[in-house]
């Protein structure tokens, strides 16, 4: 089988890696393209993936539209010369409308469910839509349910094991509780019209947590000066471990929240926005708490912070959620290498994903 993946977002490079890599032993071949907004490029050399770059992308709301149809193009003469079977991508346009386009199936993973124009412009044109089973809107016939969350292609057990030595990296001792509060940039097209915290709460929140443990920002735009003296620095691809060895994460971005439950490390969500995995990641395992504002972020941070054996009680509920949930980067393999039946089969069988554990 011949697959083409577009990687729009560095999040795309861990959900896809672990599914490369296993097709290729199966004998797939592959074309990666790729945007070069951010850490895609360097993520996808990291992981010996051999990629095709798109370019940046727009700037600007005319920006953004001149770049829309720029990668229309570029994909479409890309697809003309490889003659994929499949396009894949998470919920990224261009690949769907090509691949309509050329009448050959794109199939759209997701779990943004504020991420309207994407929607619109994606889910039209794909053959199946596969989501969380958390996900709080119904795509219609052609959309796939699996029980498990996207942080799970890279983060699962059987492909990730924290790595210690990123305590020496952040020069830590092997006891010392440190926080890793992460900002977002907020420049995402579904991002408009949502806020996590402002500046004068951002320096509230560093100032007084920093009492608690020691404090490490990661964030998508600049640090203002008040702040850069917290900045990690650390390579890209040791984040995870960062996060595995924290004593609480305070995030306004949901990604690195779920990654945090994922790892059963304790999370606080900020963001107006609501997403299904991270409100299931609280109701049912208590690994997230989400807040759609400031307004008590403070007392619940110290709170966890200060809680005694807090990493042995999450332990318990990381357990049960791993317990729960299938390995979804072999679920993944076996939806693209049995399509077209898979739609049929889930939605005749959705236990048959239970296999996958």
């Amino acid at each position: 089988m011949k697959i083409l993946i577009d990687i729009n977002h560095p999040a795309h490079v861990h959900y896809f890696k672990n599914f490369i890599k296993f097709m290729k032993i199966r004998k797939h071949k592959f074309l990666i393209i790729s945007r070069n907004k951010e850490i895609e490029h360097y993520l996808l050399e990291k992981y010996n993936i051999e990629y095709v770059d798109r370019g940046r992308g727009g700037e600007g709301q005319l920006g953004k539209i001149f770049y829309f149809f720029i990668a229309i193009m570029f994909i479409f003469k890309k697809v003309i010369i490889f003659k994929p079977d499949v396009l894949i991508s998470f919920g990224t346009p261009y690949p769907a409308i090509v691949g309509w386009l050329v009448k050959k199936p794109h199939i759209s993973f997701n779990d943004t469910e504020h991420a309207t124009i994407h929607h619109l412009l994606t889910d039209p044109f794909s053959e199946i839509i596969i989501t969380p089973s958390c996900y709080n809107k119904d795509m219609g016939e052609k959309h796939i349910y699996f029980n498990g969350y996207m942080e799970m292609c890279y983060l699962h057990p059987n492909y990730y094991k924290p790595d210690s030595s990123i305590l020496e990296l952040l020069n830590l001792k092997r006891d010392e509780k440190y926080i890793i509060i992460r900002f977002v940039s907020w420049n995402a097209v579904h991002d408009r019209g949502h806020q996590g915290l402002d500046l004068r709460e951002k320096e509230e929140l560093v100032k007084n947590i920093s009492n608690q443990a020691k404090v490490f920002i990661s964030s998508e735009s600049e640090l203002p000066d008040s702040l850069k003296k917290y900045q990690i620095s650390i390579p890209a691809e040791r984040m995870h471990d960062a996060l595995a060895f924290a004593t609480l994460l305070i995030s306004e971005g949901a990604t690195m929240a779920s990654e945090c439950a994922i790892l059963g490390t304790p999370a606080i969500y900020i963001n107006s926005l609501e997403v299904g995995y991270c409100t299931e990641e609280e109701q049912k395992y208590n690994l997230v708490f989400n807040f759609r504002n400031s307004l008590g972020v403070l007392n619940k941070a110290i709170e966890l912070v200060n809680t005694k054996d807090l990493s042995s009680k999450f332990r318990n509920h990381h357990k049960r959620l791993l317990i729960d949930k299938i390995d979804v980067t072999a679920f993944m393999v076996w939806c693209i290498e049995n399509y077209p039946d898979t739609v049929k089969i889930m939605n005749e069988k959705p236990e048959y994903q239970n296999r996958f554990r």
